[in-house]
């Protein structure tokens, strides 16, 4: 310890109320006891007066700031250091028949572990996602905080555990499943449907995306230890919504707004990053559309959060993001993109004469207006669709890149995300409420649900056959099922 450099694993950098090394030693003491959260670290320093001496602690810290040491102030090495630490004391103190808190284990997940069975049966799969599970819920949901006060009867995690309960059925509103959730839930004491809203309904939006972001890190921090992971790579920007609203949406126009079909209906709309390609897709960010919101202003929004998380390569887009403006702020910040347009009278007309010619692909440089002399340079790429149900300029599509044109083999990988988007509304809790907050939550928990089922899988596929492959060998429902029960049930 006395020749340890820890100012190189301290991410905050200037001084605090506790030194590394007294941090250390305490998470060390967290680690050989195999506590799953701080509350238990905290109550045992406080029980153990002699003990907080030992550690020069005059106080013991709180939860939050045990939380915020380890998921925020240690590097990835440090934490990974003090989990070796622990397991070696636990096994050289039992080899020498010294009782100890705990049997040994390995860390999870175990990256060095040559996998010798090639195509694993359902049961070690099963086996491995539980391990894989308890380990990522440990380190994801600690970022979602309610700001509670003390003394709080019902615990906290029984809110994330009944609103993955709420997951795993289709449309299941949070009274009716918070009454199921009594009967199946091993705690003492859970939330009501009433009690579940009003938690959700204090907390802003703003602090709502801001733990989104803070649980992504943290899962992308447990996936960056596989070689299979790669912080780079494709990302897509869209925007879905949620079913039509029916009710009366008055004093709500700005946030039940139009569908993008452009049709009589109303409903709430969303905007999210994701991975896509091949890396596993997890939703980086996500965040609601209200009227007014530029697409513009969407996209600035969601990239810098996609980029403080990963290195994003490539952008591929909706043509509904087809403006210019958007073009040259991708450019500017060094981004490809691959994006359609929609046609217009030149483009229609060049279509026709492709179409008379028989030509299937076809490329030219484009500058588009920005306004005041000054113009984006873009490639407008034509090219015709297989067996279209069109006989007219419509068998064109076009798309524009500032990439050379092989870009344009990955524009297929955009339908990843609308295809996450279909499980994510699977796993959203229904309600009626208008309170924007409150829908923004149901949709936000579904995509860390979602994210939470791609890691997972990828984890347990390096773990079991030493590759990833995208198609996932853990279902989305054994994945909810066992975070609901490290949440508090089972």
């Amino acid at each position: 310890m006395a020749y340890f450099r820890f100012e190189a694993h301290d991410c905050y950098g200037s001084s605090t109320r506790y030194e590394m090394d007294t941090l250390f030693r305490v998470f060390v003491l967290k680690e050989l006891h195999g506590w799953q959260h701080e509350t238990s670290l905290v109550e045992y320093l406080d029980s153990h007066p002699a003990l907080c001496e030992r550690l020069e602690l005059e106080t013991a810290p709180d939860q939050s700031t045990l939380w915020r040491t380890w998921n925020e102030r240690f590097t990835r090495d440090l934490r990974e250091t003090i989990q070796k630490a622990a397991r070696t004391i636990l096994v050289k103190a039992q080899n020498a028949d010294v009782a100890v808190p705990r049997d040994p284990e390995r860390n999870l997940p175990d990256r060095g572990h040559d996998a010798t069975e090639s195509d694993p049966d359902d049961q070690a799969i099963l086996d491995e996602a539980g391990k894989i599970t308890d380990h990522v819920s440990r380190v994801v949901f600690p970022a979602f905080s309610l700001n509670r006060g003390e003394g709080c009867e019902i615990h906290e995690n029984a809110y994330w555990g009944l609103q993955t309960y709420l997951g795993l059925r289709e449309n299941l509103a949070v009274n009716e499943g918070a009454r199921s959730f009594i009967h199946e839930s091993t705690r003492d004491r859970t939330p009501l449907g009433h009690g579940h809203r009003d938690q959700i309904r204090d907390l802003s939006i703003e602090q709502l995306r801001e733990m989104y972001r803070q649980a992504i890190r943290q899962l992308i921090n447990e996936l960056a230890g596989t070689e299979e992971f790669f912080r780079a790579g494709i990302v897509a920007i869209d925007i879905t919504e949620s079913d039509p609203f029916t009710g009366d949406r008055v004093g709500h126009e700005d946030e039940i707004i139009g569908t993008k079909e452009k049709t009589d209906e109303y409903a709430y709309q969303w905007a999210t990053v994701q991975l896509v390609g091949n890396a596993v897709p997890i939703v980086l960010d996500a965040r609601p559309v209200r009227k007014g919101d530029t697409r513009k202003e969407i996209v600035e929004d969601l990239l810098d959060s996609a980029e403080a998380a990963v290195h994003v390569d490539n952008v591929l887009m909706d043509r509904e993001f087809d403006s210019q403006h958007i073009l040259e702020m991708l450019s500017q910040r060094g981004l490809s993109y691959v994006v359609p347009k929609r046609m217009q009278t030149s483009e229609k007309a060049q279509a026709k004469r492709l179409l008379k010619r028989g030509k299937d692909r076809y490329e030219t440089d484009r500058k588009l207006h920005l306004g005041d002399n000054e113009w984006h340079s873009t490639t407008l790429i034509y090219r015709r669709k297989e067996n279209s149900e069109h006989e007219d300029h419509r068998q064109y599509s076009v798309f524009m890149t500032n990439r050379n044109s092989g870009l344009l083999t990955e524009y297929g990988y955009r339908w990843e995300i609308e295809s996450g988007y279909k499980s994510i509304k699977r796993f959203m809790a229904a309600t009626t409420s208008k309170h924007f907050g409150l829908r923004f939550f149901y949709f936000a928990f579904a995509c860390l649900l979602y994210s939470i089922w791609r890691a997972v899988d990828l984890l347990v596929q390096v773990q079991l056959t030493g590759e990833y492959e995208h198609s996932p060998i853990v279902t989305a429902d054994n994945t909810l099922t066992l975070v609901k029960k490290k949440t508090g049930i089972g």
